[in-house]
């Protein structure tokens, strides 16, 4: 069935939205139709990390705001024909209800595999409320005690609120973790958040450099590899979490 999949963290500078076009590539290139639906208001920076800076015609405030409907606010993305974006709105005072993502994202089922929603970052209720009837939430965090602390606070208030379908991504991973498979540190990290792992994304200069190029990911860096099994992991398949993804 069609998923769809929110990506959300406590805090900013987790790598968030890097992770989501990464991601949505990654699902796209392994033949699934994807949507990233960016709702990151007044930052927005999908269009730069797809390749598509300047070539949005319409974005998410559009649709919002009665100016055009869903479908015509929805772009194909250049590097991967079967990979489309609905930008956030530039105006970051543009107002969002729950109901209107609940709204396209059904909509937008008909059409795409996957949907992948950018959420904004930080604890409010906003985020709780829009992606309470994802299919799968996806928790970043760094190895940082800080963005550790914070998503521990967001696993902790959405399972108040009943909801299990989380799953962990630890970005910005030091290689070094990953020395002679020890995972110590990273079970300090999934311990403390409470949240069953779903990948590790290493700190690679080449993820930056792509999306702040808006060029896909070479596939021999480390952070292709790690996006490549993530993908897969969501797809179904069986890819063992370990080290040797990364080598």
């Amino acid at each position: 069935m069609p998923k769809v999949i929110a990506i959300t963290s406590g805090k900013g500078g987790t790598g968030k939205s890097s992770i989501s076009a990464c991601l949505g590539y990654a699902l796209a290139k392994q033949g699934n139709r994807t949507l990233i639906i960016e709702l990151d208001f007044g930052l927005r920076c999908m269009d730069v990390m797809l390749g598509m800076n300047g070539n949005i015609p319409h974005d998410l405030g559009d649709v919002l705001e009665n100016r055009c409907d869903v479908y015509k606010a929805t772009t194909t993305v250049k590097m991967a024909s079967n990979l489309s974006v609905l930008c956030a709105p530039s105006d970051p005072f543009v107002s969002l209800e729950t109901k209107d993502i609940e709204k396209i994202t059904s909509e937008m089922r008909k059409y795409f595999e996957y949907i992948i929603i950018d959420t904004s970052a930080g604890i409010n209720n906003a985020v709780f409320d829009i992606v309470t009837n994802s299919d799968l939430i996806l928790i970043v965090t760094t190895p940082d005690p800080i963005c550790v602390r914070d998503g521990k606070m967001m696993s902790d208030e959405f399972y108040k609120r009943g909801n299990q379908r989380q799953r962990l991504l630890i970005n910005k991973a030091n290689k070094n973790i990953f020395e002679f498979d020890d995972l110590n540190d990273l079970d300090e990290i999934i311990d403390t958040i409470g949240v069953q792992l779903l990948g590790v994304i290493p700190e690679d200069s080449a993820i930056p450099l792509a999306t702040g190029k808006g060029v896909p990911l070479s596939s021999s860096s480390q952070g292709f590899i790690a996006f490549h099994a993530i993908s897969r992991r969501i797809r179904g398949e069986h890819v063992p979490l370990s080290s040797k993804i990364l080598g």
